[in-house]
C-alpha cells in the first residue's frame, strides 16, 4: 500500500508518535510519501529522517491512502492537496477536537492493521465551489467544510444579498455568512448556533454571523441548490474564506456556490460511527460537573 503522510508543523511532544507511526508502516509493508514541508519539518525540528520512497511536493503522488497528522485543519489541507484524486484521507489526531481527525495517537498501531487488512470504512462527503469572476483560488476554488464571507477590519456589518436557485433569500447584515457542508456544521457554522447535520444528510447549511436581527436563523437547503451572493461593504473590500484560506473581495462583488462534482473521501473504522465522535467529542451523556472537577 502506497500511503502519503501529510502534518502540520506543530507537533511538539508527539516525536513517539510519529515515529510509531512511520514505524508501523513500514513493519506492515507499506511505501511512504512525505508531503515536502512536513519532512522539512521532521528533519529540521526533530533531526528525524524516515525512510521513505519519496517527497510529495507538486500534485502528481501515486497514493493509495493519504494520513492526515494534526487536527482538523491539517485535514482540509491534506484534502485540498488530494482534491479531485478522491484518494481516502485517514485523520490521525494530535491537535485538540479533531471531528475530521479522529483517531487518537494511542490508536495508531491498530487502526493501521485494520487498514492494511481491508478492515475499514469510507465515507463519502460534499465539498463546496465557488464560482467568481475574481479567481483569486484558481483552481483550489473548493471548500470541505464551509465558505465564509466575512467582514475585514472593521466594526461595519457587511451586507449579503442572496438568492437561492435564483429566487431571492433576504439580505443578511451581519457580521458573516457561512454556507456549510454538513462536514462542516461541527465547524464554524456550530459556534454560531447552527444546527449539526449528520455527514449522509444531502443538505447544506447557512449560518449567519452576528446577524443584526435576532429573528434571522441559520437556514437548512438542499445541497444541489445553486447559491447566488452579492456583498456590499462600508469598508470598499471584504474576505471569503474556503477552510480557513482567506481572500480579499471588493464591495459588489457578486459569485455562485454550488455542491462540486466530486467528493473527498474520509477514512472510518469500521467499529467507530459519527455518533460515537459527537458523544466523545462534545460529551453528550457526560455531567459537566464531573469532567471540570477531574
Amino acid at each position: 500500500m502506497k500511503i502519503g503522510i501529510f502534518g502540520s508543523d506543530y507537533q511538539a511532544g508527539k516525536q513517539e508518535s510519529i515515529k510509531t507511526l512511520f514505524d508501523e508502516i513500514r513493519f506492515l509493508g507499506g511505501k511512504v510519501w512525505v508531503e515536502a514541508g512536513f519532512y522539512r519539518y521532521l528533519s529540521g525540528q526533530f533531526a528525524y529522517t524516515p525512510e521513505i520512497e519519496g517527497v510529495i511536493e507538486s500534485d502528481a503522488f501515486p497514493l493509495d491512502m493519504a494520513i492526515s497528522l494534526g487536527g482538523d485543519g491539517t485535514f482540509l489541507r491534506t484534502a485540498a492537496w488530494v482534491g479531485r484524486r478522491e484518494i481516502p484521507v485517514l485523520g490521525i489526531n494530535t491537535g485538540r477536537l479533531g471531528f475530521l481527525a479522529d483517531v487518537g495517537t494511542n490508536e495508531i498501531v491498530e487502526t493501521l492493521e485494520e487498514v492494511f487488512r481491508g478492515d475499514y470504512l469510507t465515507e463519502e462527503r460534499s465539498v463546496l465551489e465557488l464560482q467568481s469572476p475574481l479567481p483569486q483560488y484558481g483552481s483550489s476554488n473548493f471548500a470541505l467544510n464551509e465558505i465564509a464571507v466575512l467582514k475585514r477590519d472593521t466594526s461595519s456589518m457587511i451586507t449579503v444579498h442572496t438568492h437561492l436557485n435564483e429566487e431571492f433569500l433576504t439580505t443578511y447584515l451581519a457580521d458573516g455568512l457561512l454556507i456549510a457542508t454538513p462536514t462542516g456544521s461541527t465547524a464554524y457554522s456550530m459556534s454560531v448556533n447552527g444546527p449539526i447535520i449528520i455527514p449522509q444528510a444531502n443538505n447544506i447549511v447557512l449560518s449567519p454571523v452576528a446577524p443584526h436581527s435576532l429573528n434571522v436563523r441559520p437556514l437548512v437547503i438542499p445541497e444541489d441548490y445553486r447559491i447566488r451572493l452579492k456583498v456590499e461593504t462600508r469598508n470598499g473590500n471584504f474576505l471569503i474564506s474556503l477552510d480557513g484560506r482567506s481572500a480579499v473581495y471588493p464591495s459588489e462583488s457578486e459569485f455562485m456556490i454550488n455542491r462540486a462534482d466530486f467528493c473527498v473521501k474520509i477514512v472510518k473504522r469500521t467499529r467507530q460511527s459519527f455518533y460515537d465522535t459527537l458523544r466523545k467529542k462534545l460529551l453528550w451523556g457526560t455531567d459537566v460537573r464531573e469532567v471540570a472537577t477531574n
